[in-house]
């Protein structure tokens, strides 16, 4: 159902936010969501902990006292509770100035020891009124978190009666889940932490469910007696490019060409996940499966989570093939009309031998004269659908799927069905490990010293931050203002700024000059998380670091694993 559909009643302001968000339906805002809890936890002044987040209902008793410092607002205050007088500072909140002598609030921070707090929040409302457990969803500047909620108690209220449960009957009894409509009621309104457990649990469950439905569709095709004409190439012509690399394949890089060269020459189609952490050389191998496949009378694709990537990986691939006559096209959103018809032109005649895109690549208009092999990096982004829609475009088609992310083996093999798994675990030889440490504070002042050290050996820094810029309803370091405080901070380096709002032409030139050495700090979101190759870049800061998952934090830190120095990754977190 479209959200725009006149029985949910919702105003154009409310929908114009949820489009923003990618909201378009009932069934997208239904499953949106929250990505964490604030948990009313009120315990007793005495039982507190430094640096612990802490709940607490109190009287204002002094005036506030306001400043600004850059684009920062800084406010002092008291209140009293648990029998004395406590003292607030909290930051970027001017309208705080509002608060009246004698007025309760109620405030949720971070307790500094002695009789200081620094508050993340505070609201007017009495704790006693205060749900045990608030959802806190994933927004954008503009956009409040009761937009995103109460627009969900509208359409939830609409669709409750019409919600249909995808787990059968027997497997909900059996394992004591919950109905669709109550996982979906308690996961957006939980009265309790026990009812967002349960309704993950179920949700949990169900998403499982659906993709093992759709990995063993999937299975089943492969198992109807699907074969291909086996791809007849040189061998020597590959080892003609390896041995004109740079640098030697490593043992592991070898085999799992090996197997790939193997399964391209079979005819069984192929099936393959190259797993290895990142930089381990998965791309010079996928580089090298496209090159057999060339010469094999076939084209490749090499498919990419972002444009970021596709774009790096046409530099990639240029420079490993480039003793070859192969010709190498990337397709993206940036180009112009003439240049997207051209590419497009030459893959359905097959002048293109490799076309390397995002997800435009499975649209229609994409057409190949003789697609033989798919390269799809970081494979779990692509779902079962994306895989066939793929295997469409060819009748030769095998597919070749890599992973950063590491998975045992025989979790993968559950996981992914009948994949055979190529692992790449040896490092390319000098490749050290970064060293990564966790701090429990979520200031820069804790790592100004190493940091300062760092640039002044040459190196460049990434720091990491959860929103592009401030918002009220999302309590997180933001890219502009660390980039604004940074720059003063370092005045003699080139501070840049790079996220997902930037246009593709912005985004390129900011990852050029940062490849460059142009910049020398680069504060950005996670669109770094994936595919940024600068052997210099030898230092991360991630504010916040407890709001990303463990996966995105492995990629994250792989951008400082480029090179022969040793990165070092700071994980600032002030939650516990």
């Amino acid at each position: 159902m479209d959200l725009n559909d006149k029985k949910l009643k919702l105003s154009p302001k409310r929908l114009e936010a949820l489009h923003l968000l990618g909201l378009n339906t009932a069934e997208d805002l239904l499953s949106y969501y929250p990505f964490r809890y604030e948990i009313m936890d009120c315990r007793p002044f005495d039982t507190w902990q430094i640096k612990e987040k802490v709940v607490f209902e109190g009287e204002v008793v002094s005036p506030v006292r306001s400043w600004r410092h850059g684009r920062m607002t800084n406010s002092t205050f008291e209140v009293s509770a648990w029998d004395r007088i406590l003292k607030i500072t909290i930051f970027n909140r001017p309208w705080a100035r509002n608060l009246e002598l004698n007025q309760i609030i109620t405030v949720q921070g971070i307790y500094m020891g002695g009789n200081r707090v620094t508050a993340i929040s505070y609201d007017t409302k009495p704790l006693a009124d205060h749900d045990e457990v608030t959802p806190v969803y994933s927004t954008k500047a503009g956009i409040r978190q009761t937009t995103i909620h109460e627009s969900i108690r509208k359409v939830y209220e609409y669709m409750q009666n019409e919600i249909i449960d995808e787990i059968p009957e027997e497997f909900l009894r059996r394992y004591r889940l919950l109905r669709k409509s109550d996982a979906l009621y308690r996961i957006h309104f939980p009265q309790s932490q026990n009812d967002v457990k349960q309704a993950v649990r179920t949700l949990k469950y169900e998403e499982f469910l659906r993709f093992f439905t759709a990995v063993q569709m999937v299975r089943s095709e492969e198992r109807e007696g699907i074969t291909k004409l086996p791809k007849i190439f040189d061998r020597k012509q590959v080892d003609d490019v390896i041995n004109g690399l740079p640098y030697s394949l490593t043992e592991d890089q070898r085999k799992a060409l090996e197997e790939i060269e193997d399964d391209m020459s079979s005819t069984r189609p192929m099936y393959r996940l190259v797993q290895g952490d990142v930089g381990c050389g998965k791309t010079a191998v996928a580089a090298l499966a496209m090159y057999a496949a060339v010469l094999s009378g076939c084209q490749a694709a090499l498919l990419a989570p972002t444009e970021i990537l596709a774009r790096q990986h046409l530099q990639s691939l240029q420079s490993i093939l480039k003793g070859t006559d192969v010709r190498i096209e990337v397709l993206y959103a940036g180009l112009s009309a003439p240049e997207k018809r051209a590419i497009l032109e030459a893959a359905a005649d097959g002048s293109a031998d490799i076309v390397i895109g995002t997800h435009s690549l499975i649209q229609e208009s994409v057409q190949f004269k003789n697609l033989g092999l798919v390269v799809a990096d970081e494979q779990q982004r692509f779902g079962v659908e994306q895989r066939r829609a793929l295997r469409e475009k060819g009748n030769q088609t095998d597919f070749l799927l890599m992973s950063a992310t590491p998975i045992p083996r025989t979790l993968a093999s559950t996981l992914f069905g009948d994949m055979d798994i190529s692992t790449i675990e040896t490092m390319p030889a000098g490749r050290k490990d970064p060293v990564t440490l966790y701090i429990r504070e979520n200031s820069f002042r804790s790592v100004l010293k190493d940091v300062t050290a760092l640039l002044e050996a040459g190196r460049q820094l990434y720091i990491i931050c959860a929103a592009v810029d401030q918002n009220d309803d999302y309590d997180a370091r933001n890219v502009g203002d660390t980039a604004s405080a940074i720059q003063k901070l370092y005045p003699q380096y080139q501070t840049g700024i790079l996220h997902g709002r930037m246009s593709s032409d912005e985004k390129q030139s900011v990852m050029k000059r940062f490849s460059d050495g142009e910049i020398r700090i680069l504060v950005s979101t996670t669109v770094v998380e994936v595919g940024m190759n600068v052997v210099n870049a030898t230092g991360m800061i991630i504010y916040d670091a407890d709001r990303f998952g463990l996966s995105q934090l492995h990629q994250l830190r792989g951008r400082i694993q480029r090179g022969s120095e040793r990165g070092y990754c700071w994980l600032l977190s002030g939650s516990h």
